[in-house]
């Protein structure tokens, strides 16, 4: 009999918790999915509360959760259905800054253990970045525990008061990498023939068209790569409200440079690819990095964030905002097969060490146990 189906061994029922998602990032969604399945196996009962749109792509039914449809906004009807959600819960556990604000709000005058994961942060500039603080720290005194996916995550949750904040233990589900019965060295050529990048390198970024990624930055630094021979070819895949500004740069400057567009085959595009670029603002643990150790393929990232602490030294790290250091590094790698086998190498044994989907579950429920003192269902 599952522990599901069955009392604890005190006599209690199974432990009850809410998962509460915002708009949710790819990572962060994928993160709630992963972290539902692993619970549900454990016999732990989970609701997600999320917008129809994730459980459309993330399908939280699928691995045995109930799910909620609750729209990513503050207003009076979402929160009273987050309300009526967490109603009977044991444990509530937000991901991310503004499902935490929605779910402080909607456990507001409760006595309830409250979890929240910081999966990455916010960007704001100005008067909003005061407003952004004012948030945060609402959202970090009322959590009983604030998980960060890094350090500086951990830290930043500190400074604005958290009462318990540590490092979260964060796996990598399902890594949109090609399957194993699929032969990568036939799906490399047809993907790169589709990218127009047959007889030349191919450098892949990957991620949302928005200012902290960095790609004014990766635009800059395609100058000095149109004069190598052959041109290496960047595709940019993602979708964002750049994309009219960056593809006027790329057209009126002659960069070698693709807007593909949001795409379901970034794992056979990253394959393909003969280096990764991340050249963003600020990181916490990147899928793009992650996936792209997992898959082999040699990282040009910026020096930012939690990037250090989850890539170690199995990528070439640049400062955030230095054209030249980043044309440069990409340059100096692809004059240098070598030092790309050695970056696999090391990407490989660096991937070895991230956590386990199972060693995430473990450490979510041992937090559970604490705050609820409830035998562990691990």
């Amino acid at each position: 009999m599952s522990l599901a189906s069955s009392l604890s061994p005190h006599g209690r029922s199974p432990l009850r918790t809410v998962q509460v998602l915002g708009g949710g990032s790819a990572g962060s969604s994928a993160h709630v999915r992963s972290l539902t399945s692993g619970l549900v196996a454990r016999g732990v009962r989970v609701t997600v509360c999320a917008p129809v749109e994730a459980e459309r792509t993330y399908d939280f039914t699928g691995v045995g959760a109930q799910h909620v449809p609750v729209p990513r906004s503050t207003d009076p009807t979402s929160l009273a259905a987050l309300r009526i959600a967490c109603a009977d819960a044991d444990l509530v556990h937000a991901h991310g800054l503004h499902a935490g604000l929605r779910a402080a709000l909607a456990l507001s005058g409760r006595r309830v253990p409250f979890v929240v994961t910081w999966h990455t942060r916010a960007h704001a500039e100005g008067a909003r970045a005061h407003v952004l603080r004012l948030l945060e720290r609402r959202v970090v005194r009322a959590a009983s525990v604030v998980l960060g996916t890094s350090s500086d995550l951990v830290d930043r949750a500190r400074r604005r008061g958290a009462r318990d904040a540590r490092l979260a233990a964060v796996a990598l589900p399902a890594p949109r990498t090609p399957v194993e019965h699929d032969d990568p060295d036939r799906l490399r050529p047809k993907a790169r023939a589709e990218l127009g990048a047959t007889d030349r390198p191919l450098l892949m970024a990957v991620g949302a068209l928005d200012r902290h990624r960095g790609y004014d930055v990766l635009l800059d630094a395609c100058r000095a790569w149109r004069r190598l021979d052959p041109v290496p070819l960047v595709v940019i895949a993602g979708e964002g409200a750049l994309r009219t500004v960056l593809q006027r740069r790329i057209e009126d400057e002659g960069l070698p440079v693709r807007l593909a567009g949001r795409r379901e085959d970034v794992g056979e595009l990253l394959a393909a690819a003969d280096i990764a670029l991340l050249p963003s603002s600020w990181e916490s643990r990147s899928v793009l990095a992650q996936e792209a150790l997992y898959a082999r393929v040699p990282l040009v990232a910026t020096d930012v964030g939690g990037i250090r602490e989850l890539v170690g030294d199995a990528a070439e790290l640049v400062p955030y905002g230095d054209a030249e250091a980043l044309a440069a590094a990409v340059v100096r790698l692809l004059d240098d097969p070598a030092r790309r086998d050695l970056l696999k190498d090391k990407g490989t044994r660096q991937a070895a060490t991230w956590p386990t989907e199972d060693e995430t579950v473990a450490q979510v429920l041992s937090v559970y146990d604490e705050l609820t003192q409830l035998t562990p269902f691990i």
